[in-house]
């Protein structure tokens, strides 16, 4: 059962930056899926270490004002190791979208580390790194 609530919880969190076909992003959903405490780093190109509120605000601008439209992206292979109450998970990635007008594809990696908390499996950190 735990892979299957960590399979729904990172598909969640794709999910939460879709804004295809006029679909509002609801990017406060990560506020609920990763512990308000949680760490998110962007590896590159330029080094990052955010809070959840640092992680959502760009994002729900760029999605909702109208620079960033068509936008999409989702796992397209993962390895999830659980021990416990505690899981990890590597996985590739794809994402598409129109940003200032012009169409884009590209991909990478993301690793996320699991807790199981009384109300169910959260995010406490997740890392990426974008493909060049």
């Amino acid at each position: 059962m735990s892979k299957t609530e960590i399979d729904s919880l990172t598909a969640e969190f794709f999910g939460a930056f879709d804004n295809r076909g006029g679909r509002t992003p609801d990017v406060a959903r990560i506020r609920r899926l990763v512990l308000p405490a949680g760490v998110v780093v962007k590896t590159g190109p330029e080094f990052t270490v955010l809070t959840v509120e640092e992680f959502i605000e760009p994002r729900r601008r760029l999605l909702t004002e109208g620079r960033l439209v068509e936008f999409a992206e989702w796992e397209t292979s993962e390895r999830t190791d659980i021990v416990g109450d505690i899981a990890s998970r590597l996985g590739e990635y794809c994402k598409s979208g129109i940003l200032d007008g012009e169409p884009f594809e590209g991909g990478g990696t993301k690793t996320f580390q699991f807790v199981r908390t009384a109300e169910g499996w959260r995010i406490a950190a997740l890392a990426w790194f974008d493909q060049p």
